[in-house]
């Protein structure tokens, strides 16, 4: 909707890239503040956002090159030079990249994927108000009273109403936020929040994609992150279930920090 913010002689700020920038230093703040709180290490949190947020960045620019594979054939330059971007393959590089992290430190992944699930929640909520700013990842035309119509210059059509998916998927985002804070508190086994994260937020991703009306790349019928949807949903409820009967129950882990003490 207004994709330059300011701009002062050779200094241009834009609405995406400012967005972007202040849901990691929510993300990080967030993430440090909890780790605190709950006895874990703030400094792991610093460096799995670092790692987690250069790694991703590759990551999610790898996978639109794949969703926008043909284009890429023909002109390499036309795909690397846009601000396209899949935030599953930023999620995914992300994780991974925590993975390894964790293991180099003899840290326990999953407890930390619990801790950080609701800062990403919270860098993805205004990841898509940077979205919407720019006017990528629009909805559907529409004549509702919901719809909103961009100017010249954004990515999404001017002067046609459609729906502003990127806010739907930004308040989604963060109420996704606030519903992990609250399990947190309650979940009985280690890595429970995190696979509830990948949970709502697949089948929130699936749903709000039918909304959708720019070009993402397709699987058959579906687009390319309805189709991970499936898989990563498949995949949170399996962990889930699996955690019932191999997890470690919070509690052990509490005892076991308590004699450290």
């Amino acid at each position: 909707m207004k994709n330059i913010i300011v701009s002062i002689g050779p200094l241009t700020i834009y609405g995406y890239g400012l967005m972007i920038g202040i849901g990691v230093l929510f993300c990080i703040l967030m993430g440090m503040m909890r780790a605190k709180k709950y006895g874990l290490k703030e400094e792991a949190v610093i460096d799995i956002a670092i790692y987690g947020l250069i790694i991703g960045f590759i990551g999610a620019k790898l996978l639109f090159i794949i969703v926008e594979w043909k284009d890429f054939i023909k002109d390499p330059m036309s795909v690397l030079g846009t601000e396209g971007f899949v935030v599953y393959g930023g999620i995914s590089a992300g994780v991974l990249a925590a993975i390894v992290y964790c293991r180099m430190k003899k840290l326990v992944f999953l407890e930390y994927f619990d801790l950080l699930s609701a800062s990403i929640a919270l860098a993805q909520g205004f990841g898509r108000i940077g979205c919407f700013l720019a006017g990528c990842c629009y909805g559907r035309e529409t004549d509702s009273f919901l719809g909103v119509v961009f100017p010249t210059g954004c990515m999404a059509p001017a002067g046609v109403k459609v729906l502003p998916t990127q806010l739907f998927s930004s308040a989604g985002d963060f109420a996704i936020m606030a519903l992990l804070l609250w399990h947190y508190k309650r979940r009985k086994y280690v890595g429970d929040t995190g696979f509830v994260y990948m949970l709502v937020y697949g089948i929130g991703r699936f749903f709000i994609e039918m909304l959708r009306n720019d070009n993402r790349g397709a699987v058959g019928m579906l687009s390319t992150s309805q189709f991970i949807s499936i898989f990563i949903v498949l995949a949170a409820v399996l962990l889930l279930f699996r955690n019932r009967k191999t997890g470690t129950p919070v509690e052990q882990v509490t005892k076991e920090e308590e004699r450290q003490d």
